[in-house]
């Protein structure tokens, strides 16, 4: 096994510069930048036209000649002299290889700059978005894993039962329902929108919550945390609750599970014992998507529309300035987890089910 996960680990490298080396190449042949951001808000098209670079503050009207286009939207009438200061500070200065080799170079040291806009190391802007999205994902993917994995094997243990049959039908119109939609619904109904005012419409905690006890923390920021992960998890449960039951219901009518149940073993250690251990391999493999999706990339709309400020918001708002930094760091540190959650689902598998042997395979 050893072996093995020092052969994954090497892999992580090459593929990493793969994905890194497309995105790059499609950020560069992409219209726009940030140059054509700040030379919007030089042009009044932002409603943020304050300073935002060094030496981004002075009067426009300086800037201003009659030399034409410099290759950027917006930029004629503005001085060449400032459209290269701006590349300057931007880095743009340089060719895109030798921009990307010395990206690549600092991300191997996990110094990832700053972010062009906000003016602020991109490693100190992640980490208090974090809490946000650690939040949402941490309980969405608990409470997802926890009542579908039992609803899953009690499906499949009453296949074709009254309680099959309702299960079945609720968590397909859990399903069906967009997240955002159920989102503006419990809105409406239980944060004031309409009719109940049961539940805050609008942050993690409450003001004065430094000053609570620390059970008053815990109850406070549960009832902030309520109906975004409640908004969340129902479109979840679905496909791993089927998932589950149909993983099940392979392994019940094997004969390895005949012969446990002709030698009398009770039910629950016939599922438990022996069918769950193989039942689960493929609940396993899925894992890893679904802790990256849910726990980062799922909850753009969810923190937009419960004014929550994390890790989804954050490159949205990147993607939409042009925020270079920000853009390939969050793209870097997303991509390393997700190869290294590939290698941690290897490794449960073995744990599962010792059988399984990764270095044999090779």
């Amino acid at each position: 096994m050893a072996g093995y996960l020092l052969r994954r680990l090497l892999l992580i490298v090459p593929t990493l510069l793969g994905i890194m080396i497309v995105n790059f190449a499609i950020i560069q042949a992409a219209p726009g930048g940030p140059i054509d951001v700040v030379l919007a808000e030089l042009r009044g098209l932002s409603t943020d036209p304050t300073v935002r670079l060094s030496g981004g503050g002075s009067d426009l009207q300086a800037r201003e000649t009659r030399s034409g286009e410099q290759g950027y939207r917006g930029a004629r009438g503005i001085d060449p002299a400032y459209i290269k200061q701006l590349e300057r500070e931007f880095g743009f200065d340089k060719p895109p290889v030798e921009r990307f080799v010395s990206m690549l170079g600092k991300y191997a040291t996990f110094d990832f700059g700053n972010s062009f806009f906000k003016g602020r190391p991109v490693v100190e802007l992640v980490l208090e978005k974090m809490p946000v999205s650690i939040s949402l994902g941490l309980w969405t993917t608990l409470i997802v894993y926890f009542v579908s994995i039992p609803l899953g094997i009690r499906k499949a243990v009453r296949d074709g039962s009254r309680f099959d049959i309702w299960t079945s039908g609720v968590i397909i119109v859990g399903y069906a329902v967009p997240s955002f939609l159920l989102a503006v619904l419990l809105i409406v109904v239980f944060a004031g929108g309409r009719y109940l005012e049961w539940f805050p419409l609008r942050g993690l905690t409450s003001e004065g919550f430094a000053g609570m006890p620390w059970w008053r923390q815990a109850l406070d920021y549960a009832w902030h945390m309520t109906l975004p992960v409640f908004a969340m998890v129902v479109g979840g449960f679905a496909s791993l609750t089927m998932l589950t039951k149909n993983s099940f219901l392979d392994e019940i009518g094997k004969q390895y599970v005949v012969t446990a149940r002709a030698k009398g073993l009770p039910e629950r250690r016939v599922l438990y014992g022996h069918v769950f251990r193989n039942a689960m391999l493929i609940v396993v493999a899925g894992f890893p998507a679904a802790f990256v999706s849910i726990f980062f990339t799922g909850s753009l709309l969810i923190e937009i529309i419960f004014s929550l400020d994390g890790l989804g918001l954050l490159g949205f708002e990147a993607a939409v300035n042009r925020d270079y930094p920000l853009m390939f760091a969050t793209l870097y540190f997303f991509t390393l987890l997700g190869l290294v959650m590939k290698i941690v689902s290897d490794v449960t598998y073995t744990l599962i089910d010792p059988r399984i042997d990764f270095e044999g395979r090779g």
